[in-house]
């Protein structure tokens, strides 16, 4: 076998859901605690983690530290020649997973920490009271940055309010919701039973944030707990990001691993992993709300680099901010919502906790924890960024990688053409529409009271074909009948008035 092959030889993660302002952690204390109890649960030399040659972590929102790699370094004793850190994505966890995998691969790397936590729980507190967080802030040297910082929305976009995830994930959920031919009502009983099945394991998991199940009905049925965000989500189907949690894990050499004297029954396989970017890169210029090209080539190119056939896998983590980010995934794997191999092993991240950039260290240690449990053989787990933007996965197993080839691994610093692909052409769209039209997608926006006070539409001009994004009038009963009467395709009016775009359903 290849010496150089990457294994996890441990994870860990932890959640602090009852820290106050005196007793909360700091990213660094949460850190060095995973990277220590991830060397723990190797069953290797205790003092393993002094020899990590390279640390990898997720951008830390609100932690201004100029080097977290390297206050973290001399924290735990290491002297690492590699220090890495990313910018803002769902997609880096696993992104950067695979990055030091392939620098073990390569030679450049031996024994590899990588993790990432969230203390927005703890900003809050400290902003409702008034208090200052002192949080370590050292290290002058940059470290190596991956990733791309390039805005997530244009002006357009903003413009109409599509500027955050609450308001453009609803715009590809009704998207695929019209492109299956479902009703509004077996659209919302499906997106039910997807997510109540997430509950469930949320609710076993003792790391989740919020660890209650809950039924499809529960989820989806507007209330006095669960109002209305954006149509069709209701607050229990949105990720939760206020949460206190961290996770990671230490990857190595199949050789160092042997050195640091971790037993083989404790190895999980890497066996491969994928990245792309989906284009166009702003949503409101790609062909169709209902396709993500880019996530089926990472997820099948993953696959492909693992030698393994989706069949062959038996435990999935889907990144789930939403439900269409899950049911997307379904689509471009080709995979029933109802497969009873279930798309989660945390609970997803409305119910055991979405943590910023961190998520994917998750569900990453949950899955050796099963492979190392022999819940299954294979595990695929996936990161989102952004909109459906840009695409991670990782595979890993219990089983060495067999294959001669070399692994076809596109990493997070791979910006080069894939293959010579001609790029996807940016749709048209219009600044200024007027005339007859029809809706492509939309979403209707609530307040906090729990009332529909904006509505979004994406349309198509009928002459030209050319797209434009627009507003509707906030009549309360016009966005009433948004929510109760399927809206994708109904024909209507845009006026282009005062600097903005309306639409008026006819």
């Amino acid at each position: 076998m290849n010496s150089q092959q990457p294994v996890l030889i441990g994870g860990a993660q932890l959640s602090d859901r009852d820290a106050t302002l005196e007793t909360a952690m700091s990213p660094l204390d949460m850190l060095s605690r995973i990277v220590r109890e991830a060397a723990a649960s190797s069953g290797g030399d205790p003092n393993l983690v002094t020899k990590v040659d390279t640390i990898a972590l997720a951008s830390i929102f609100a932690w201004r530290a100029k080097n977290p790699p390297a206050l973290l370094a001399e924290v735990i004793g290491a002297k690492p020649s590699k220090l890495i850190a990313s910018h803002v994505g769902g997609e880096t966890a696993l992104a950067l997973t695979n990055l030091v995998a392939s620098r073990i691969t390569s030679g450049e790397c031996q024994l590899g920490f990588v993790g990432g936590c969230n203390n927005l729980r703890t900003l809050s507190l400290a902003q409702k009271a008034g208090a200052s967080l002192d949080w370590p802030v050292g290290g002058e040297q940059l470290p190596d940055i991956v990733g791309t910082s390039t805005s997530a929305i244009n002006e357009a976009e903003k413009a109409v309010g599509l500027s955050m995830p609450i308001q453009v994930y609803p715009i590809f959920e009704n998207a695929l919701r019209a492109a299956r031919g479902q009703t509004l009502t077996e659209h919302r009983e499906t997106m039910g039973r997807l997510f109540a099945g997430l509950s469930s394991v949320a609710a076993a998991n003792p790391y989740a944030w919020f660890p209650t199940e809950r039924s499809a009905d529960e989820l989806t049925q507007p209330g006095d707990t669960n109002r209305m965000i954006c149509f069709p989500y209701p607050k229990y189907l949105n990720a939760v990001m206020i949460t206190d949690q961290a996770a990671g894990a230490l990857l190595a050499s199949q050789e160092m691993a042997r050195k640091l004297g971790v037993p083989e029954e404790n190895w999980i396989y890497w066996r491969g992993g994928a990245y792309e970017v989906e284009e166009p890169w702003f949503f409101s210029e790609r062909e169709s709300f209902s396709d993500s090209p880019a996530m089926r080539r990472c997820h099948e190119g993953a696959l492909a680099s693992a030698g393994l056939a989706l069949d062959e896998v038996d435990l999935f983590d889907f990144y789930s901010c939403f439900p269409s980010a899950v049911s997307m995934a379904c689509e471009m794997l080709g995979m029933s919502q109802d497969d009873p191999r279930g798309f989660t092993l945390t609970g997803g991240l409305p119910y055991a906790g979405g943590p910023g950039n961190s998520y994917c260290f998750h569900s990453l240690a949950a899955a050796v924890d099963r492979l190392r449990e022999k819940s299954g053989e294979h595990a695929l787990v996936t990161g989102n960024g952004w909109y459906l933007t840009k695409h991670s996965a990782t595979l890993l197993s219990r089983q060495p990688r067999t294959l001669d080839s070399e692994f076809a691994t596109r990493t997070i610093e791979d910006t080069s053409p894939r293959n010579g692909e001609p790029s996807a052409v940016p749709v048209v769209v219009r600044s200024q529409a007027d005339g007859a039209s029809t809706v492509e997608t939309y979403t209707v926006v609530h307040g906090r009271d729990g009332m529909p006070n904006q509505g979004i539409i994406i349309g198509r001009l009928l002459d030209s074909g050319e797209r434009f994004l627009a507003n509707t009038p906030t009549d309360p009963g016009l966005l009433a009948d948004l929510e109760s009467n399927e809206t994708v395709g109904a024909p209507g009016t845009v006026r282009h008035e005062a600097g903005h775009n309306i639409f008026r359903p006819a």
